[in-house]
């Protein structure tokens, strides 16, 4: 069978160099080597070839049926464990029959975030999670409180997940060649199990004071709550001498003053509302 045209609609760049290609697949060896592997996007199987190698359960979950096509031709022992499907749609509680596994794989750019989303969404079944993903994203994810890199997907994922950026990936080595660098990631769940707060709020907080990421938080609160209150919040981590402050900007916060602020504001509505 001739090879996969890689689909500008899709997001597809196949890697081409396979030592690359080896050493992402080996990323899904620690720290859960006997976990059943699930692997995003798979194209004409660069990655696949070396995953399915390894002495645990593989599934691949591929959109695009050329490609699918191409999976069912070259990995005939993979035949039923090739999933003709959207990852964002899927009830990844059925995968492996609600069993936990890694996640992996060359991510579309385009919906890389919408991914780690859906990954949070099923943080319990999912405690590892690497890949490829465009290098701005990395680094955004792996940024600390203080770099003008640290955002939304940097808390949202720190919350509940170790990220380590792993190595730097050129255009070079892809068809067709990305405009941008790549990177290697792995996240790894961490030990917390509930943040200590209305997680929908921290959710909802996180992303309004992000969205004006230059303004102070007395000034991005506004989009949530009033002025009067806004005072009233201020008085209150003055009384409680808290090392929060309403004059420091979000990328300023740790994930810890994120969820403090979270259950500020949730006593500060439950009182307005009595």
């Amino acid at each position: 069978m001739k090879q996969v045209r890689p689909k500008k609609n899709l997001g597809q760049h196949f890697l081409t160099d396979l030592s690359i290609a080896k050493r992402i697949a080996d990323t899904v060896d620690e720290p859960y080597a006997d976990l059943p592997v699930l692997e995003v996007g798979p194209g004409m199987g660069v990655m696949t070839q070396y995953l399915v190698e390894k002495p645990r359960p593989l599934k691949v979950v591929e959109i695009d049926r050329e490609s699918v096509a191409y999976l069912n031709e070259n990995f005939p022992k993979l035949r039923e464990n090739i999933l003709g499907a959207d990852f964002l749609r899927m009830d990844l509680q059925q995968v492996f029959d609600g069993q936990q596994f890694v996640l992996t794989g060359n991510y579309p750019y385009d919906i890389s975030s919408q991914i780690f989303f859906k990954m949070l969404d099923n943080r319990d079944l999912i405690p590892c999670c690497t890949g490829m993903i465009q290098h701005e994203v990395a680094v955004r994810m792996a940024a600390k409180p203080g770099n003008k890199q640290y955002g939304i997907l940097s808390v949202l994922i720190q919350a509940w997940y170790n990220v380590e950026y792993l190595f730097t990936v050129e255009p070079s080595v892809f068809n067709p060649p990305p405009k941008v660098q790549s990177a290697v990631i792995r996240m790894t769940r961490n030990e917390v199990q509930h943040l200590g707060c209305d997680e929908q709020l921290f959710k909802r907080l996180v992303k309004t004071v992000f969205n004006q990421r230059r303004k102070m938080l007395r000034v991005s609160l506004k989009q949530l709550l009033s002025a009067e209150d806004i005072a009233t919040l201020n008085s209150h981590l003055s009384t409680v001498n808290s090392q929060l402050s309403l004059s420091l900007r979000p990328e300023q916060l740790t994930i810890a003053q994120f969820v403090e602020l979270t259950n500020a504001i949730k006593t500060l509505c439950a009182d307005t509302d009595n």
